[in-house]
């Protein structure tokens, strides 16, 4: 058997984390790692963690999540980094 998918969470919503990493539970190759509520704090977490997936909004407070992609990328270019929305605009 694989080792799980390691997987950062980030959202400004703590709802939103919530309800993705309960859809997440049943699922035994995908192991969450941790949750960010900004920009900043995803960029931090991804250094520690290394996780192989970050799921990110796009829209956060204090730096968005596709300029934290940029800072991400620089340190962790292996990472997949799968961008989500939920604009409604």
């Amino acid at each position: 058997m694989s080792k799980p998918i390691k997987l950062l969470i980030a959202d400004d919503y703590e709802l939103i984390r919530l309800g993705i990493r309960k859809l997440l539970l049943k699922y035994t190759d995908i192991l969450v790692i941790g949750e960010a509520s900004n920009g900043i704090d995803v960029i931090e977490k991804a250094k520690k963690l290394v996780p192989d997936c970050i799921l990110m909004d796009i829209k956060m407070p204090g730096m968005d999540g596709l300029n934290a992609v940029i800072e991400i990328k620089k340190n962790l270019p292996e990472v997949v980094i799968l961008m989500l929305s939920s604009f409604t605009d």
